[in-house]
């Protein structure tokens, strides 16, 4: 089946009315009545990712600056690395969500690009943030150049980056959905192994500012997984005509790709140096999650026999109750909690 090009969407139009007629190639004046819009789900997303509204100034570092250089060896490396592959991750995030934005018909759902877009900016502020703290600005920009260098990231990024310029380069209804599910696997997938690192070395009282500042970004991207799906399933939805085995086959196997991609790096950058955490476990969460994510846009989960999250006491670090002082103790908070549990803990 040759797939359908995906048009631009114009900046205004006239004939058309506000609300879309379709998400992708319909017909939009462009002007955003949020009480007149095509999808019913797309004020309250509005809502929620407005109520994680956070900056990285409202972090106070002074314990870590004085932890980071009694960290061990090994824990220093996999910090600095860690923090590098989000920066990584998180800059191509940026950009694809503006791609994206250009071609959603809808006017809420590019807004909802935009906001997307400026949340993942701010991931970024953070992970300069919390490097200017505790290391030197050579240091700094070193762990900005591990992307370059280090070839378990390069086969990770790489993976990424060639679906979603595969869209960009070719926007086609096809390499749309596709880019969506290498979406879903760099933001619901790609930082995990790392998330655990941050969460266990605060459940050791190890840098529980910067694994405060982790935390309010984990919660970002749940919504932005989330907002990713319902995009997915949206497009599936008019365009049923690629809902085709094909594709099955290409997004289970994409995942079971991915898992393999993360479970290297997660035994070359922590292996078994983790105190308190089992690299076996550590596997075991990352197929876990490849499972979540691939039964969330719709497919069948590529690890069948992993049933259940073995690293259950994250959840403690994922679901900070906001309205009161969050879990970390940096101060009080006014924020509203996001669950994310939607039953992960078992599949």
């Amino acid at each position: 089946m040759s797939s359908v090009m995906i048009q631009k969407r114009k900046l205004m139009d006239k004939t058309a009315p506000n609300r879309s007629t379709s998400i992708i190639n319909g017909k939009s004046s462009n002007i955003l009545n949020w009480d007149d819009v095509r999808f019913s789900w797309a004020f309250p997303k509005y809502k929620r990712m407005l109520a994680n509204f956070w900056t990285p100034f409202e972090i106070n570092m002074s314990q870590d600056i004085k932890q980071f250089p009694n960290l061990s060896d090994d824990e220093q490396n996999a910090f600095l690395k860690i923090i590098g592959l989000l920066a990584l991750l998180d800059s191509v995030q940026t950009d694809y969500a503006g791609k994206v934005a250009d071609y959603l018909t809808d006017s809420s759902l590019n807004a909802l690009m935009i906001i997307l877009a400026q949340q993942e900016v701010i991931h970024n502020h953070s992970y300069s943030y919390v490097l200017s703290s505790i290391v030197s600005k050579q240091t700094q920009d070193e762990v900005f150049e591990f992307w370059r260098t280090e070839p378990t990231l390069i086969q990770r990024n790489e993976f990424v980056t060639n679906g979603y310029e595969a869209f960009a380069n070719n926007p086609t209804i096809d390499n749309f959905l596709k880019s969506i599910v290498y979406d879903v696997i760099l933001e619901g997938l790609f930082f995990y192994s790392g998330f655990a690192f941050f969460y266990n070395l605060a459940r050791n009282q190890k840098m529980v500012a910067t694994s405060t500042m982790i935390n309010y970004i984990n919660r970002d991207e749940h919504l932005h997984v989330d907002l990713f799906v319902k995009i997915f399933k949206e497009v599936l939805q008019e365009y049923p005509e690629y809902a085709t085995d094909e594709l099955r086959h290409y997004v289970e196997e994409t995942f079971t790709k991915a898992a393999e991609l993360e479970i290297n790096w997660a035994r070359h950058i922590i292996g078994n140096k983790m105190d308190g955490i089992l690299l076996s476990d550590l596997e075991d969460y990352i197929k876990f999650y490849a499972n979540v994510r691939c039964n969330q846009l719709g497919f069948n989960r590529p690890f069948p026999n992993i049933r259940s999250n073995p690293l259950r006491w994250i959840k403690a670090y994922e679901e900070v109750d906001f309205g009161k002082s969050d879990f970390f103790e940096q101060k009080s908070r006014q924020y509203t909690k996001v669950n994310i549990d939607n039953g992960f803990d078992e599949l």
